[in-house]
């Protein structure tokens, strides 16, 4: 039952988009308990390279949310300064071809129109901006926007920099796995049940990730989130070679695509630390977590091609992740029709560390009763709802 000790909610997942909604729901002076199985940033956030991007997205709402996010990491950059190693390096994406750049031209227009910034970069400039790069490109256009963040870092941060006046308080309670909602007489949320006990909320957020569809399921509704893998190489450290972040034409398709198979497109990029992160690749293979010698292959091939002396650099080390997939590419963010106290903030895919201070924001306005700063209709979790969705069953604690 509810107390005057209970909190105002509880989240359950301790990466960085549940950090997020506990971090804004205590600057409302909510109290908030963040529940995990693991550890802070223990799943998909802890296998993210920290992107923090507007240059990918197509004009609509999902580039509206990055463009809030962009605006809000900003902001979090100067309370929580050098500690998650936000980085305003801005992105650059090339193209190969003439084909490719004329592609990239159209997307770039309609981003501009949408708020986006964003400037043509000849081929007989690129060089100024990344001086390693291949020198057969057609071009590309830098997005002085795009950013990056160390993802655990940020959410361990978030999690523990709250305080001050009118702030709530924010507990964790790690090592600890939601078996169940509760629910009361009519159906609402009361908290969750979990091994050492039942806790108790009036609202419960679903930050669980891509097991954000389990946690759904518990409450007696359907999110069809799926886990799509990805794997990254990392490279021994360097001398700073790689000043931005830097990807193909190709990777904006690969992002915006629902097939299963194996798609790979470079995304390269060097970090304070020293060494160079390679991604992107994505796969539906469930929670499988087989190194995958081809996508690695084509991997090193594509960023090799890109930047001609990573070639004669070790890589030291690789690891996966499973991106939380839904089938429309758009995260489940707020409240939850179906079960009256539940709110989601799950789905993201690739960009949940992107998007994680524009979801955490809404989250705690809407349990806060304060106004929405955009339109959230298009991320109704409930938009599946009598449509049906192909869902693999994920393994118990993958």
């Amino acid at each position: 039952m509810l107390t005057r000790n209970s909190p105002d909610l509880i989240v359950v997942g301790a990466g960085v988009v549940g950090a997020a909604c506990a971090y804004y729901a205590a600057r409302s002076g909510l109290s908030v308990t963040v529940i995990d199985r693991g550890s802070v940033a223990g799943g998909t956030t802890g296998a993210g390279e920290g992107n923090l991007l507007v240059s990918d997205k197509e004009p609509g709402p999902e580039l509206e949310l990055a463009l809030l996010s962009t605006r809000l990491w900003r902001e979090l950059a100067d309370v929580l300064p050098h500690r998650i190693e936000y980085e305003a390096k801005g992105g650059l994406v090339v193209a190969s071809g003439e084909a490719s750049l004329a592609v990239l031209r159209d997307f770039a227009a309609r981003q501009e129109r949408a708020g986006v910034r964003v400037r043509q970069i000849g081929s007989d400039r690129l060089r100024d901006l990344e001086p390693h790069l291949a020198g057969d490109l057609a071009g590309g256009f830098h997005y002085p926007q795009d950013a990056q963040v160390q993802p655990a870092l940020a959410a361990a941060h978030l999690l523990r920099t709250v305080g001050g006046h009118g702030s709530g308080r924010v507990l964790l309670r790690l090592g600890e796995e939601v078996t169940g909602i509760l629910k009361g007489a009519s159906g609402e949320v009361r908290g969750v049940r979990t091994a050492s006990g039942d806790l108790h909320a009036p609202y419960v957020v679903n930050a669980a990730g891509t097991w954000g569809g389990r946690l759904a399921r518990f409450a007696g509704v359907d999110l069809p989130v799926l886990p799509r893998r990805g794997f990254v190489l990392v490279t021994e450290p360097l001398p700073r070679m790689v000043r931005h972040k830097v990807y193909t034409a190709d990777y904006v398709a690969d992002v915006a695509s629902g097939s299963a198979a194996l798609q790979t497109s470079a995304v390269v990029e060097g970090t304070p630390a020293g060494p160079v992160l390679i991604g992107a690749s994505r796969e539906r293979v469930g929670f499988d977590r087989t190194l995958s010698v081809e996508a690695l292959r084509r991997l090193a091939a594509q960023a090799t091609r890109l930047f001609p002396v990573l070639a004669g650099v070790r890589a030291i080390r690789t690891y996966a992740g499973f991106r939380p997939y839904l089938p429309d590419h758009l995260p489940a963010i707020g409240s939850d029709p179906r079960v009256p106290g539940l709110l989601h903030a799950c789905g993201h895919e690739g960009a949940g560390i992107g998007l994680a201070p524009a979801t955490g924001t809404i989250v705690a306005r809407i349990v806060s009763g304060a106004g929405l700063p955009m339109d959230i209709t298009p991320f109704g979790p409930d938009r599946f709802e009598g449509t049906s969705q192909p869902r693999k069953e994920p393994r118990h604690g993958a």
